[in-house]
């Protein structure tokens, strides 16, 4: 008996190297690309935000903390930060609730509003420069929708200027990111929705729950977990978001709508002071980092029911 246990055990402990073995083979190559493509860039940042480099030249000039202290003091970044902030603040007000109200409506409807769930996506599955060129020229004081609109309304010619004036700037590039975004959550909550056993419903219907009770108290609350994953991808995205913004405004007029992310982009590549723009880059995973620990430290939901 005893050397059966023997035998046993020690077949036990070939199968977990085994095991171990083969894991090890097939996630090797993704841990080498995340230290090549995640890990090493981070690391390299940090470091070049320790020199005066234009990013060009092979000559760097070691100056410590010096760009950390600039950094600091830099109120152009922290304006750029509290701009982040907003967008964060809005597109986790706009961008998470509609979401949520249209994969409900889909939810609700079954199979029957299938079209909807594929028009209402089709913004989510264009580019951002795309979009930033569409809504450029569709928001454009000659010629534009609302300019065209509001000139029709009033019969005489009138200039609506949304992306050219502060703060509305900022404001209508909130909802162009919302109107790119929300689609994304909505099939988000969609597939939330799928997780919940049917039986959920039935019995709630069974005993006389409405479809927006069984909503409010049963659904939203078993949705917990993926509405907290929800907001913190949306709260991470828009505290790093670049491209839309770069292409409508280019954190103009007048700065207002200027963010970290093209800040930093201005410092590095078209003032080429690529250590204080690496700097800046730092500072960046630094705060997003910060405030994504905290949101989920904050943000407790129960996670079993």
């Amino acid at each position: 008996m005893a050397t059966k246990n023997v035998k046993l055990s020690s077949l036990e402990k070939t199968r977990k190297r085994r095991v171990r073995t083969v894991a090890t083979v097939f996630l090797l190559p993704t841990f080498l690309l995340i230290a090549v493509y995640y890990i090493y860039p981070v690391i390299d940042t940090f470091i070049i935000s320790a020199y005066k480099w234009n990013g060009i030249s092979s000559d760097r000039t070691f100056i410590g903390l010096q760009n950390w202290n600039t950094l600091v003091h830099d109120k152009n970044f922290w304006s750029a930060f509290g701009r982040n902030v907003i967008i964060m603040v809005f597109s986790i007000l706009l961008q998470i609730p509609i979401g949520l109200f249209l994969a409900s409506f889909l939810e609700a409807g079954g199979k029957r509003y299938g079209f909807f769930k594929v028009i209402w996506f089709l913004p989510y599955l264009m580019s951002s420069v795309a979009i930033a060129f569409l809504f450029t020229y569709a928001l454009a004081t000659n010629g534009g929708i609302f300019s065209s609109l509001a000139s029709l309304l009033s019969g005489k010619r009138v200039t609506v200027d949304l992306l050219g004036r502060s703060p509305h700037a900022l404001f209508t590039v909130i909802g162009v990111m919302a109107w790119q975004f929300t689609p994304f959550y909505m099939v988000y909550f969609i597939a939330g929705y799928s997780n919940i056993d049917s039986t959920i419903y039935e019995a709630a219907i069974i005993d006389g729950a409405t479809r927006w009770q069984y909503t409010k108290y049963i659904a939203l609350p078993l949705l917990g977990p993926i509405l907290k994953t929800a907001c913190t991808m949306s709260l991470i995205g828009s505290l790093k978001y670049f491209d839309l913004i770069w292409n409508m405004t280019q954190g103009g007029p007048v700065n207002s709508t200027e963010l970290m992310a093209t800040y930093m982009y201005k410092l590095s590549f078209q003032q080429f002071n690529m250590g204080y723009g690496s700097c800046v880059a730092a500072g960046m995973f630094i705060l997003i980092t910060v405030i994504a620990i905290l949101f989920q430290k904050i943000f407790k939901v129960k996670e079993d029911y």
